[in-house]
């Protein structure tokens, strides 16, 4: 629908001068929504045409409004995607990941609500790389063995490669995401309570993935691997472990796993909210730890989740990325190795979001960045302001849409990351 009809149609639905007067009055987006999802998925237009969908809605209506278009989304991915979790193999682009999965414990339980809440997923990738298929089938049928949560789900993927990258390839992101998305469906995990982990050539995968896949996970941990060329700038928010035997030297590992203590270390003094980590070096250990390293499940699992922290910071790997936690950026402006970070905080009674850092996007004069904004973040009933150095970027009310919800919940298929709100600045890159 064109801009100038959008407007049209809310002011008629606003001021009861369209098909909703007759009904007594205007019909708030909320209701509309539902009545649209109650249609057959056929016979739906796309939220993009509704002119309901940019229609402002109230913190109230915010919250089930949410709920209703994930609802809707898992209704009909437990039909799709069903037959994948029962037969332990997904399938993308043509290749395929197998997994194994063990249950421990029992389901955790709200003491103040007493109700019980989703389970644990801990997601343990195995060793191997650059070896023949029966060689990574071993390490995989090892990794399923190798750790036992006191509570969770206990989940070993296959790598669908065996390549010696088999864990940091550009296709494992899109993997990782639909096991989460399914285990939350069929196994009522907790998405604020997912855990990555690796050894050897998975934890090659780890010290890549957790970094360029932070906002989906509670805590990582990086077992008898390497970095390449990974840094940890996205670590800020995803508490991160370090175990490494001290006599592992094979491609400097022991080295390197020192440097990267030492980059978290500095980066937590000038941070002291964020990154959050511990390294160990195994003494008298070589690459093989004697399950000593098991101590970082329980480490792990002392931390939950915080989908709308405070400040970001998002350095694009060279698997690049549309999103980091509250932050979006178009395709033309996802240049590995460039970094974007920003801060939200409250300032003489103003809210202000500070956009920190935005480097390495090459000649440009400026680039596009969306602000995916959420009450949990920030209060959308009072103004924003948007700064960038001394120049203000943004200042006003941002209104909460379904639109903004509906873009958020097609970009990631998590419940707790779906904004009700979507800003675009346009940041400046030159003086």
């Amino acid at each position: 629908m064109p801009r100038h009809a959008t407007l049209i149609a809310i002011l008629l639905v606003c001021f009861g001068a369209g098909p909703c007067a007759a009904q007594g009055g205007p019909r708030p987006a909320l209701e509309m929504l539902r009545d649209h999802l109650m249609l057959a998925p056929a016979d739906r237009a796309p939220l993009s045409e509704e002119f309901f969908a940019d229609l402002p809605i109230s913190v109230r209506d915010a919250g089930p409004a949410i709920d209703a278009l994930w609802n809707d989304a898992l209704q009909r991915a437990r039909e799709t995607n069903r037959a994948e979790w029962d037969a332990k193999a997904i399938t993308i682009g043509g290749r395929t990941m197998k997994f194994e999965w063990r249950t421990f414990g029992e389901p955790p339980t709200d003491p103040l609500a007493g109700d019980v809440r989703g389970r644990s997923l801990f997601l343990s990738m195995h060793g191997g790389g650059n070896a023949p298929p029966e060689v990574n089938e071993r390490q995989w049928q090892n990794q399923i063995r190798l750790y036992e949560p006191a509570e969770g789900i206990y989940l070993a993927p296959r790598a669908p490669t065996d390549t010696w990258n088999l864990w940091h390839e550009a296709h494992i992101d899109a993997f990782l995401d639909r096991i989460i998305f399914d285990a939350v469906i069929f196994e009522g995990v907790d998405p604020d309570r997912v855990y990555l982990m690796g050894y050897s050539a998975g934890g090659d995968g780890v010290y890549q993935v957790a970094p360029r896949m932070a906002d989906r996970f509670a805590a990582a941990a990086m077992m008898a691997g390497h970095p390449n060329e990974a840094q940890p700038l996205n670590l800020r928010n995803l508490p991160f472990a370090i175990h490494m035997g001290a006599n592992d030297s094979a491609y400097d590992r022991n080295k390197v796993a020192s440097a990267w203590g030492a980059k978290l270390d500095e980066l937590h003094a000038s941070d002291p909210d964020g990154y959050v980590h511990v390294v160990k070096l195994h003494e008298g250990k070589g690459h093989w730890m004697d399950r000593e390293d098991a101590e970082a499940v329980p480490w792990m699992a002392q931390y939950t989740r915080e989908p709308w922290p405070k400040r970001v910071v998002w350095r694009q790997d060279d698997v690049t990325h549309p999103r980091l936690y509250w932050l979006g950026l178009p395709e033309d402006a996802r240049i590995p190795g460039a970094v974007l970070a920003a801060r939200f905080e409250e300032i003489n009674d103003e809210q202000v979001i500070t956009i920190e850092a935005a480097e390495g996007f090459g000649e440009r004069e400026s680039i596009e960045v969306t602000l995916f904004l959420h009450d949990d973040l920030v209060n959308l009933d009072r103004r924003i302001v948007v700064m960038h150095g001394e120049r203000v970027l943004y200042h006003g009310i941002v209104y909460r849409t379904i639109r903004a919800m509906a873009a958020g919940l097609e970009g990631r298929a998590d419940r707790r990351l779906i904004p009700s709100a979507a800003l675009r600045v346009t940041v400046p890159l030159r003086p």
